[in-house]
């Protein structure tokens, strides 16, 4: 579904990812791990269309995208929740929602969509009037995920889906990311979490100062001592 082939992005002068290439299958879940400062958010930022990469390519669907802009890649199935949630405080929770159902296609099955996100997040459904900037952390990240829903991806980047959030909503919203994956979306995962972002995923791979160090199943991952010490915790 995903294929990015040897991309290096800059900041100005500045080189921040070195020759990164991994992909995405239909139907997985795939988390990238990497300390803080690795270049995983300048990663998920070029997939999508913010960043163009200086060189390299970036593939979806068989087809090059590197010179996509973002919002007509959210039209082709392509949708980033980005970290920070970068939701509308002032609108309510069915007037972000409806932010998110930007594709033509989406906007002509927009209360299909709405009624499939509040099944996914029912709290969503309880205080579909209620302001964001009332709610919790937890709901509006339920929210975030909820309005990328909303243009019908194909292919969904959460970056940090559960920083900030009380461990028992963590487990509830990877149960919930399993769920999307089970529908039928491909899901790229950015997460700190990484023990628990790798039992949830199929593959992974590790990102260390631009350079893209390991990759293989979650299962390996998980059970590599080094990977264990330096990015596990465990």
């Amino acid at each position: 579904m995903l294929t990015v082939e040897h991309i290096d992005v800059y900041y100005g002068d500045i080189q921040v990812l070195f020759g990164v290439s991994a992909h995405v299958n239909a139907g997985e879940i795939v988390t990238l791990i990497g300390s803080n400062g690795a270049g995983k958010t300048t990663f998920v930022n070029t997939i999508s269309g913010v960043l163009p990469p200086r060189t390299g390519d970036i593939r979806y669907e068989g087809q090059s995208v590197r010179d996509v802009p973002a919002h007509r890649l959210v039209g082709r199935g392509l949708v980033q929740v980005p970290e920070g949630r970068m939701l509308f405080p002032q609108l309510n929770v069915r007037e972000n929602l409806k932010m998110g159902a930007y594709p033509r296609a989406a906007r002509r099955h927009q209360q299909a969509r709405m009624d499939s996100v509040f099944e996914l997040f029912p709290r969503l459904a309880e205080r579909q009037h209620q302001r964001v900037d009332t709610m919790s952390g937890g709901e509006q990240q339920m929210l975030a995920i909820g309005r990328g829903m909303m243009a019908d991806p194909r292919l969904l980047i959460l970056d940090e889906p559960s920083i900030g959030l009380a461990p028992m909503l963590v487990t509830e919203m990877f149960n919930v990311i399993r769920e999307i994956n089970r529908r039928g979306v491909a899901i790229l995962l950015i997460e700190q979490n990484a023990v628990q972002a790798l039992r949830f995923s199929h593959r992974g791979y590790v990102l260390e100062h631009g350079h893209l160090i390991q990759e293989g199943a979650a299962e390996a991952l998980l059970g590599d001592a080094a990977i264990r010490s330096a990015y596990l915790g465990i």
